[in-house]
């Protein structure tokens, strides 16, 4: 099986391309251009969404202090410091059969830490991507390269996981958010 590559905006059903499908690892990367400036720190977080498109309590945000769901299903591998290196940077792992039932959208973020302070963008970021592996194989199924250029954006959507009647899907978000993590917990229902 090939790897699905997408455009922003595209989706693909998970389950057609692996019906037995039941973890996965979503894996992010990207490489911070050389700035005269403070270092870059990128963190990736996930939303666990209802239908309502809020979480359900703060324990339904996954970030590096946050790194397990109560419910186990979902997983934060931690925090990279320096993006640094080939493939992925930071892995956010995925047990489908153990999501609540009301959790119907999983929705990956990357931010960038102290973005006003350290006056950086996501225009300053290059080779940014959001790919889906089988994690019982190590296969890659889907993968979105972010390639527009995201001036003033400190915080971007890569991807969505959602569930589609008795599928799960992706799709290639690339939407940049401003305000940071703080105001993207805000939207998604986080008390911060």
């Amino acid at each position: 099986m090939g790897v699905v590559s997408l455009a922003k905006g595209g989706n693909v059903s998970l389950t057609k391309l692996d019906p037995k499908l039941e973890q996965l690892t979503v894996g992010l990367g990207w490489n911070p251009r050389i700035t005269d400036g403070a270092a870059f720190d990128l963190d990736a977080s996930a939303f666990l969404l209802t239908t309502t498109g809020k979480v359900r309590s703060e324990a339904d945000f996954i970030f590096f202090n946050n790194l397990k769901s109560a419910c186990g299903a979902v997983v934060h591998s931690g925090d990279n410091l320096t993006g640094e290196g080939e493939g992925d940077d930071e892995q956010i792992g995925v047990n489908l059969t153990k999501l609540a039932a009301d959790l119907v959208k999983l929705t990956i973020c990357v931010t960038i830490y102290d973005a006003e302070t350290r006056k950086q963008n996501f225009g300053m970021v290059g080779g940014a991507f959001i790919r889906i592996l089988n994690a019982k194989t190590n296969e890659e199924m889907v993968r979105y390269d972010l390639s527009e250029d995201y001036g003033l954006e400190t915080a971007m959507i890569f991807g969505e996981l959602y569930r589609h009647g008795a599928e799960w899907k992706f799709k290639a978000v690339g939407d940049g958010f401003a305000g940071g993590l703080a105001a993207m917990a805000r939207s998604f229902g986080v008390g911060v």
